[in-house]
């Protein structure tokens, strides 16, 4: 609004200085030589009895008619309640901005916040505005709720829709217990790993290690997760945890574990790597050990079946039979061939009878003749020889 001061008989190239009233105050601090009073914006306490006074060449005061103004108020059209940051989800600790804006309404404007559907009343400001803003320095989780503002500047009050907050919690860091069925694990024991993180909005994801290698992973809405590990010796070691609700990241203290080995099982366990080498150390020269004993067995055997096939016939010796029936004992002789190995003994005995002259009257079918020496090849235990027993050989 801008009010204008003339007078009729004013010299054009005289400026003369004016003052300006309001119901009997007046506007400004001294007399002005512009002609104009310039209000950017009106209210409702705008309204009143508005005049003016100029000064004349000769010092003479000349005041103006009075002039009513009456302004009118527009009631607020429409309220809207804005959060910075633009999320929902926020961390604790975060800052948080509450902004109440009005549209169409006039004059001074009472702004209010409230939280929760039961309207406890945060913060109240009266402003010259269509905005005002609300804040809290640092969320916690109990500000996890509704809020909405309202607005007032006379003509009744404009609520606005209500905005959902969620506080989130970052998760802290997890606490790792190993529980036992003994105070000290043994190869076999199954070992129940339980990961915990105090503080976090669920939902919350832990991890199980040992020695930087995953076990597994599980999620739960509340508390903490347990993982079972059936125990070999390999497991000796250290284990640790991690939890993550998608907000941070946290890891547990290292936790070692000390596993007993049974003595009957002592003798079989190696760590994987050194079996690895010792595999590939001893793997080649076994091989060949191998091969050497069955190359010496081979011929061991070869030189104990020769010698046999190569001996010399015995020196026939002069055979006699009884030209009776009943024969007389026979004396065998032997001789050691070949040892073979470990307590087996390669032998050659042979028999020698000694041929009679057949009487004036034999009977009849008896055979008189040389007969043929007989041998018998036996495969012996080292024995005395005097133990053993010898068959006549026919």
């Amino acid at each position: 609004m801008t009010l204008t001061c003339k007078t009729l008989a004013q010299n054009l190239d005289v400026q003369l200085p004016f003052r300006f009233y309001k119901d009997g105050r007046p506007l400004g601090l001294a007399w002005d030589r512009f002609a104009g009073l310039q209000i950017p914006a009106v209210w409702r306490e705008d309204s009143g009895s508005y005049w003016c006074q100029a000064q004349t060449t000769s010092l003479k005061v000349k005041m103006s008619q009075r002039v009513q103004i009456q302004v009118q108020g527009v009631p607020i059209s429409s309220v809207s309640l804005v959060i910075q940051p633009p999320r929902g989800h926020l961390m604790e600790g975060e800052k948080l901005i509450f902004v109440c804006l009005v549209t169409g309404g006039t004059g001074a404007i009472t702004f209010s916040w409230f939280k929760g559907a039961l309207g406890l009343n945060l913060e109240m400001k009266t402003l010259r505005s269509q905005m005002a803003k609300f804040e809290i320095p640092a969320l916690r989780e109990s500000d996890s709720e509704q809020y909405y503002c309202v607005a007032d500047n006379g003509f009744g009050p404009r609520l606005s829709e209500l905005v959902g907050i969620t506080v989130r919690i970052p998760v802290s860091r997890p606490v790792l217990t190993l529980r036992a069925p003994r105070a000290q694990a043994v190869v076999g024991d199954v070992l129940e790993l339980h990961c915990e993180a105090r503080r976090g909005s669920p939902p919350i994801l832990y991890w199980f290690f040992h020695e930087d290698i995953t076990l597994g992973n599980s999620s739960a809405p509340f508390g903490g997760v347990s993982f079972n590990l059936s125990l070999t010796a390999e497991h000796s070691g250290n284990y640790f945890c991690e939890a993550s609700n998608g907000l941070v990241v946290q890891r547990s203290e290292v936790v070692p574990l000390n596993i007993t080995v049974p003595t009957e099982d002592r003798k079989q366990v190696l760590p994987s790597g050194v079996m690895k080498v010792l595999l590939g150390i001893l793997g080649p020269t076994t091989i060949a050990l191998l091969f050497c004993c069955w190359l010496k067995r081979k011929i061991g055997r070869r030189s104990a079946r020769d010698p046999l096939r190569s001996l010399p016939s015995p020196v026939p010796q002069e055979s006699t039979y009884l030209n009776s029936q009943v024969q007389e004992h026979l004396h065998p002789d032997y001789e050691n061939v070949n040892v073979v190995s470990g307590n087996e003994v390669y032998s050659l005995v042979y028999c020698v009878q000694q041929e009679r002259q057949p009487a004036a009257e034999e009977p009849p079918g008896t055979y008189i003749g040389d007969k043929d020496f007989s041998a018998i090849y036996s495969r012996l235990k080292k024995v005395d020889l005097t133990d053993v027993d010898y068959q006549d050989a026919m």
